[in-house]
């Protein structure tokens, strides 16, 4: 497995976001159940991206884009289903942060769900702490936040 930063420009990014949005679709019964976060996930601002490759495959990825001077938000995160249960997205979270604190950023902070069972284990795992719903996602009651000191 190797492990490369990019931006989210990267057509095996955008290939792996259109993999992310069709597990979320399953996940809760259609696009329209999540059309409110999709607006949330645009790729436009996000400029520090990590891959996973096997091989020369594109297996996993996850970014994050600027919040504020103090805070990051982690975008993107999705690792293929037959890759799963391999370390890939902890090592993936790991590089994310070590290039956040390279960027000056002092906390990473995201937004999540309990359908995302993986997800928040490994968020839950690796530090993260659950804090007060924020910005665009204080009234939504099905949202997660959570804030990790980088």
């Amino acid at each position: 497995m190797k492990f490369e930063y990019t931006d989210g420009h990267n057509k095996d990014f955008i290939e792996l976001c259109h993999g992310l949005d069709e597990f979320l679709n399953e996940l809760v019964g259609g696009e329209e159940n999540r059309a409110e976060y999709i607006q949330y996930n645009k790729l436009d601002d996000i400029h520090d991206v990590v891959i996973a490759y096997d091989n020369d495959i594109p297996v996993g990825s996850a970014s994050f884009k600027k919040y504020d001077d103090e805070n990051a938000e982690v975008k993107r995160v999705f690792v293929k289903e037959e890759y799963r249960g391999q370390g890939i997205s902890n090592e993936l979270m790991k590089m994310l942060e070590q290039r956040a604190r390279e960027k000056g950023f002092k906390y990473f902070i995201l937004e999540s769900g309990e359908p995302l069972v993986s997800a928040m284990a490994l968020y839950r795992k690796i530090g993260y702490k659950v804090i007060p719903n924020y910005g665009q996602y204080v009234n939504m009651e099905e949202s997660i936040c959570m804030k990790k000191k980088l």
